[in-house]
């Protein structure tokens, strides 16, 4: 038998009656589900350093379990000395077991270590996605303190198929995301 995450199982036999009863789903397909999970992570002074767009690379390798590609810049900018296709960050995509995974572990594991967490906005764009701006990467257990040179920001984007932001709020609150202000 193959091995399938924990937030996977619950999905199929917890969050999806629970989605189907709220909303009034005729059918199991019509119930939104995440489809990817992308983590991104900018380095704006990579312009002068090209080695910290190698070195965040590796940490979120290590962080998402996954070789991340680096983000270009399209154009040039001369008040920031920068160049087109000049490295500027690195970016992830998580799907299927992975996606699941790096779920749990930032449920679980990663939100509660950060400083007087008291949760996260519910800050949706209108199609039913959200993301997530971490301040600090260092609240992933796989980073090791000691190693790093520099603490950088990461944006956590959940890609669900809700079709409104209702829908995508009470798909991740099944999850377990610990919104600020939860309504029951």
């Amino acid at each position: 038998m193959a091995y399938t995450p924990s937030l996977k199982t619950k999905y199929k036999e917890d969050i999806i009656p629970a989605l189907m009863k709220q909303f009034g789903y005729s059918t199991v397909m019509q119930c939104p589900k995440l489809e990817k999970i992308v983590i991104n992570q900018g380095i704006g002074a990579a312009v002068a350093d090209k080695k910290l767009v190698e070195i965040a690379q590796k940490e979120l390798a290590i962080i998402a379990g996954q070789w991340p590609v680096q983000t270009r810049s399209k154009k040039d900018i001369s008040n920031f000395k920068l160049r087109k296709q000049m490295p500027i960050g690195v970016r992830v995509t998580l799907r299927r077991e992975r996606m699941y995974e790096f779920l749990e572990r930032l449920i679980s594991i990663s939100l509660p270590r950060i400083r007087d967490f008291k949760g996260i906005n519910e800050k949706f764009d209108g199609n039913g996605n959200y993301t997530l701006g971490v301040t600090e990467h260092i609240i992933f257990p796989e980073i090791d303190i000691d190693k790093i040179n520099k603490i950088l920001g990461v944006e956590i984007t959940f890609v669900t198929t809700a079709a409104t932001d209702s829908e995508g709020y009470a798909l991740l609150k099944e999850f377990g995301l610990p919104f600020k202000n939860a309504k029951n």
